[in-house]
Parts: C-alpha cells; structure tokens; sequence
C-alpha cells in the first residue's frame, strides 16, 4: 500500500489485522506529569476509579510545576457556574415546565396559538451548556399537518420556529448564544414525529419521521436484515438533527471492498431517497408540505440545510447488514500512528484506514498512546474476539463524579491538573478495555458501530473536514498533530493549557450522487464532504475534531489558532477544507461561531469552489430564501452566515 502527500509517494506496509494475544494495556503504566515516575496500573482494580484516585496526588505532586489559579487569575462567577453546568449536564432535563395559564410561566405566551397543539415554557440548552435558554415557548405538534399549522402561525404572528431534538450539538443552529427566546418558539420533534417503516422490496428503503432518534431508526433498520455503511456514534441524536448537518461515520471502501447497492460511504444526507418539507406556497399565499424526490434539482438546498429549512419526514436507503470485528490499540505511539509518510511503518493511521476502511483515533494531549479503534468487515467471529449483541460496549467512557471533580476543577480556572487528567483519561481507556474484554469486539453493524452512549462528558468540540485523496491521508493527520502538538506546548510554555479534551480523527467517503438509488439524484450543496468536480481525485474527506471544557481559559483562541492554520495549510492540490457544521468553527479569541470573515466569505468560498454558478453556495441560499421567504424557519445566526 503506498501513502503519499502533496509532494511525493512513500512505501509503507499493510497493518497486522490480528490483536497479540495479550490484552492492550496488561502491562501499562500512568506516567506522572511532575517527576515522569512510572505507576503500575492493578488490572483487576474497577476502571476509572483506580486511576483517578491517584490522578489527585499526582496533580498535587506537580504544584510547584504549574501556575497557581492565584497567578492566573480564577473566571467570574457566572463563568463558574457555566462550567459548572457544563460538566453537570450528563442526563438534563429542563428544570421546569409551565403552560400558558402556569404559574410557573415567566412571560406572555405567544399570541393567537392554535389550541389544537400542546404548548409549554421549558428551559433549553444545547450539549456543551454554551447556549442556555432560561424560559423559552415550546411545544409538541403530532403531525406533519401540525407543523404547516405552526408555519402559518408564526408567519402571521412573526415568530420564528425552531426545530428541537435531542439538543446533541454544539453550533448555534437552534438558538444563539445570548438569546432569551423572544420570538421564537421551539418545536419538540421527539414526543410525536416518530414513525418509521421499512420497505424491503428493492431498492430497501426506510421511511421515518425526523424526530426520530437515530437509536430507533437503526434498530428498526437492522430487524429488517438491513444495515448502513457508517452511522454517528451516539444513538441519542434526532434523525433530523443528523441529516440537518450532513452527520456522518468513519467509513471508506476498504482495500479491496466492493460497495453493496444501497451503501453510501458519505454523509446520511446522501442516502435520502426523498423528503417532506414544509414550505412557502407564493401561489397559495401560505406555507404547505411539499414532497421533493432526489432528482428534484431543488433538492441539493434541503438535503443538508443547516436548520434553514423544516423537514418532517425522510426516506433513505438501505443496504443489506454486514457483521463487523471492532479492534482496540492502546500500545500504538501517536508518533507511529501520525509519522510523517516518509516514517510511516506497518502501524500509520493511513495504514489502517486503507486496509480496513474504517478507523478512528483518540488522542488525549499531554499523553503519548492514542486509543485506535478499527472496524474490519467480518462475516464469521473470529476466534479472539467476543460477540456483542447490543451497542455502547465501552461503559468506561460514561463519566463519573470523579472525572467530574476533575474537569470542573480545570474548567474553573486552575489547569495545573491537566496533564494528570489527561493521563487519568487514558488509564481509565486502557483499564476499561481490559476490564470489560472489549478490546476485540464482534457483532452485527449496529452492535459496534454505536458506541458513544448518553452520559459521555459534555464538552465543545471544533471540527472541520479535509477533502483529499486517500493517498494522502498519511500526510494530512500527520501534519495536523504536529501543528496541534506544537501549539499545546506553546500554549504550556506560557503556563497555559486551553485543551483537556481529545483529538479525534476518522475518515470517510464523500456524497457522491452515483451512490444513490435513485437515477438523476442531486448532490447536497452544504454537505461538507460534497465532491469537488475539478479535483477527482479527491476520494476522502479526513475529519479533525478538538475537544474541551467550553469555559477553560483560552480554549476559544487555541481554536482561532489551529484554524487559521487549518484554512490556510490545506489548500491547492493538497486539499480543501470545509467546517463540520455542528461544531466549532469561525472561531475568534472570544467564542466560536464569531469570526465575520470565516463566515461571510471563507466559508462560502470553500463551499463554492470548483462548482459552477447556480451550482454553489450562492445556489444553496437562494433556494432556501425562495422557499422560505420569510425566515421563519432561521435565526440571527443563520441570518448572518446566509446573509
């Protein structure tokens, strides 16, 4: 197999497809950040709790390493209880809920409501507890025809809709930060807007309302003996949340690997066959359901729409269910996974990608091991792997009080501990893997490739996604964890330390319309990893997210930092990038989301680059204007980015 970067080919090897017969981890150590002394781990000990019991000492240990919070100065009150709210949002639920004649109600309902829908006050929060709504109108249509109803209402009373799922993202694509719900009235997709069915004739396709979660929709998707190439990693997403921002897996055709009809290897925005939304009828003077299959031309606006558009229900294809092993490497340095492609060995994260077709990496900083995941197509177990039979087999990863402690400790302000929870965070990975004897996993598709559950810790992420060729893969998540290492130690140098949260790499295919079932299918316009027509040989997208506390000091200018790189490294015949558009992105010193450049013409550059007029980001914003003239289904921060 031969890895290369923009200018040049390196030979490197095949990786091993087999786990040694010891467990990763049997033999680690915790190395403490202070005096670097090496802390055998007790394998038989719980989990998490072992390792984070010595995590305290050895932060303690290191005092005189660190600045104090006293020489950095401690965040504001309200910056305390953000954090605080942050780490605390495992399981949230709204603290109150009140109707309309409530007196739990803290302001005038909206005017003129239709009394056939249920309409309540709740609070709101998105998963990194960024944008925090005290008291906002909600409410729960049961039909399609309840959310034209909403449509036409708002549009008379000027008030803008929202669509609210699961609340699993981080941009502001729902609420704003700042906003105090004035105006606007969420609509509750979840409680009602549920039905699925599955259609196995071929082409199998499935048919399901978007406020379905994405727990729901696989399940009913694998007991009809189907499956999907690559899925999000958590199941509590909204389907509707999923395809607003072309959510996506890690998922390439491996060396030799032969797509089965139905598959995509890109986003789900790429397995729509048609959809339902509700829009703007000029002729009928009010807002209707409209039916667009994938040939419509005007399709490529809504297919991913970024919450600029109001979909109902969706159906996609399917593909037939494939068996997979799911192999863990914790004993991989992060200088072999992410060599430069001239060092590149048997074990590049390249390597693995190419030869399986399915990889992702987690990369603590501060630490030297990544936890490596690869799925393998498998239709037989093999010996050493155990079967699984449901999803989210790393309960290791589920945060504890303990971890809690820790990260609010730095989210408020003191990062000396940072390199011990980094350290902690991988101990508790390679303990778990052992503990739970999920180092080596086997099962059908939706058994391994769900495995990020409901009470993973909740933090930021900035994210964007590098279009390039598979031959180059090797160079592009090389090059990033250089520049990402390179700043962390920066940034520490300075007594600094904006990152106590994970790297993560994973690559997939990108939404090729030849992919789709249907003949004449459009491409999504918005779609991250849409195809770059002027650059075929661009197979790839490789995704780089970053990870931390939202209110760790700095952690916002460390993102401005690492995307300036971003934008300007990977260009010409390297590659493109493109934001991940539910996470960080247009970051500034202050906030993510902030930087008017990035948003008012970076962005709509890289989207329209290599695309004709009428054909671009220009197009995209067009049509979904013309089918919602009057924004009621927008918000000042769409406003802006679609301005």
């Amino acid at each position: 197999m031969r890895v290369s970067g923009p200018d040049g080919v390196d030979q490197v090897t095949a990786p091993p497809t087999t786990l040694p017969s010891t467990p990763p981890g049997s033999r680690r150590v915790v190395i403490r950040p202070a005096d670097r002394q090496c802390v055998p781990l007790p394998v038989k000990a719980e989990p998490g709790a072992r390792v984070l019991a010595s995590v305290e000492s050895s932060r303690h240990d290191s005092a005189d390493h660190y600045p104090s919070a006293a020489q950095r100065g401690r965040p504001s009150r309200r910056a305390f209880l953000a954090g605080a709210a942050a780490v605390g949002a495992v399981g949230w639920t709204p603290t109150f809920r009140g109707t309309p004649a409530s007196a739990q109600a803290t302001c005038a309902p909206p005017p003129n409501f239709p009394s056939s829908i249920p309409m309540y006050q709740q609070a709101y929060r998105n998963w990194s507890g960024m944008v925090v709504v005290d008291d906002v109108w909600t409410c729960a249509p049961a039909s399609a025809a309840d959310v034209v109803t909403l449509a036409n209402w708002a549009y008379a009373n000027s008030y803008r809709l929202r669509a609210q799922g699961k609340g699993h993202g981080w941009s502001p694509l729902v609420l704003p930060a700042g906003s105090t719900g004035a105006g606007y009235l969420l609509v509750d997709t979840t409680q009602h807007l549920t039905s699925v069915s599955v259609s196995p004739v071929a082409p199998a396709t499935v048919t399901a309302q978007t406020g379905i979660t994405m727990d729901t929709l696989v399940s009913a998707v694998a007991a009809s003996g189907h499956g999907l190439a690559a899925i999000p990693a958590p199941g509590d997403l909204t389907l509707g949340g999923v395809l607003a921002i072309g959510g996506h897996g890690a998922s390439i055709p491996a060396h030799g690997e032969t797509r089965l009809a139905g598959q995509s290897y890109g986003s789900l925005s790429n397995l729509i066959v048609s959809l339902d939304a509700v829009i703007w009828d000029a002729g009928a003077g009010r807002y209707v359901l409209k039916t667009f299959h994938r040939s419509h031309p005007d399709i490529r606006a809504f297919l991913t729409h970024l919450g600029r558009a109001f979909i109902t229900g969706v159906t996609l294809q399917m593909a037939a269910s494939q068996a997979m092993r799911c192999q863990s490497w914790v004993d991989i340095s992060a200088a072999d996974l992410f060599a430069p492609p001239s060092q590149a060995g048997s074990r590049s994260f390249a390597g693995y990608a190419v030869s399986s077709g399915r990889a992702e990496a987690i990369c603590f900083p501060f630490t030297g091991n990544p936890w490596l995941k690869v799925w393998t197509l498998a239709p037989r177990q093999p010996w050493l792997s155990r079967k699984v039979t449901s999803p989210y087999n790393y309960p290791f990863t589920s945060t504890t009080s303990a971890e809690n402690s820790l990260v609010a400790e730095v989210a408020t302000g003191d990062p000396s501990g940072t390199p011990a929870l980094e350290t902690a965070q991988v101990g508790v990975v390679d303990a778990g893997l052992i503990a739970t004897s999920s180092w080596d996993l086997w099962g059908e598709w939706q058994n391994v490739l769900r495995y990020v559950p409901a009470n993973t810790e909740p933090v930021v992420q900035a994210g964007w996604a590098v279009l390039t060729s598979r031959s180059s893969i090797q160079q592009v998540v090389s090059d990033f964890y250089a520049k990402y290492s390179s700043l962390v130690t920066s940034y520490a140098g300075r007594g600094k330390y904006p990152m106590n949260g994970p790297i993560e790499i994973r690559c997939t295919g990108l939404d090729h319309s030849a992919e789709s079932v249907v003949t004449g299918a459009q491409s999504p316009i918005l779609s991250a990893v849409r195809p770059r027509p002027d650059h075929p040989e661009w197979d790839v997208a490789v995704w780089m997210d970053m990870a931390t506390v939202p209110v760790t000091p700095d952690y916002s200018q460390f993102y401005a930092d690492m995307e300036s790189w971003i934008w300007s490294h990977y260009t010409g015949r390297y590659g493109a990038v493109r934001p991940e558009w539910s996470k960080g992105f247009a970051c500034t010193a202050s906030a993510p989301w902030t930087d008017s450049t990035i948003l008012g013409s970076t962005i709509p550059a890289a989207v329209s680059a290599g695309r004709p007029a009428g054909d671009d980001w220009a197009a995209a914003v067009s049509l979904l204007h013309s089918y919602d003239p009057h924004a009621v289904f927008s918000n000042p921060f769409l406003d802006t980015l679609m301005s």
